[in-house]
């Protein structure tokens, strides 16, 4: 893949992952790349669906057109949003490129780590929820864990205090 990007951006279907996706569309992505979606859903047991097959080692690329079938995402237990949809079938027509997505179980801040090593990504974009000092230091913010761990370049896009 001479040339050719492999792009990862953490989504959630939250409005800050939807700035990062647009700002990686806008400033990363160059035709003939590779949009990888990195999605981490939370742990849990599942009886049915793909899920647990896939549990350990996240589930296979999922290509575009298979994300955008709301019976197909049933059985991974997501429910993809119209906007993030409709940003990701532009961008693909626009710019010529693959966009696939995988999914984990688990921690988010392990699994997308684990994503960057394993796909591997040449960079990751990553929203920013704008989490309080007080809730970060609670909760936890998955994006500087990721920063300070992850083994690629990854740009956080930061959520500004009026659109949260």
């Amino acid at each position: 893949m001479a040339g050719e990007k492999i792009v990862g951006v953490a989504v959630d279907f939250s409005s800050c992952s939807r700035k990062a996706l647009k700002w990686a569309a806008d400033n990363i992505i160059r035709d003939g790349d590779h949009l990888v979606l990195v999605i981490v859903q939370p742990e849990g047991y599942y009886e049915d669906g793909e899920m647990q097959l896939w549990e350990v080692t996240g589930s296979p690329m999922i290509p575009l057109s298979e994300f955008s079938d709301p019976v197909t995402m049933k059985k991974y237990g997501l429910k993809p949003d119209p906007e993030t949809l409709d940003l990701l079938n532009t961008v693909a027509h626009q710019k010529e490129i693959v966009v696939v997505l995988k999914i984990y179980w688990g921690d988010p801040r392990e699994k997308i780590c684990e994503a960057i090593d394993k796909i591997p990504l040449s960079c990751l974009v990553i929203g920013n929820r704008g989490l309080g000092k007080v809730k970060r230091a609670i909760m936890g913010s998955v994006s500087n864990y990721v920063v300070n761990n992850g083994s690629c370049p990854i740009t956080v896009v930061k959520q500004s205090d009026h659109e949260q």
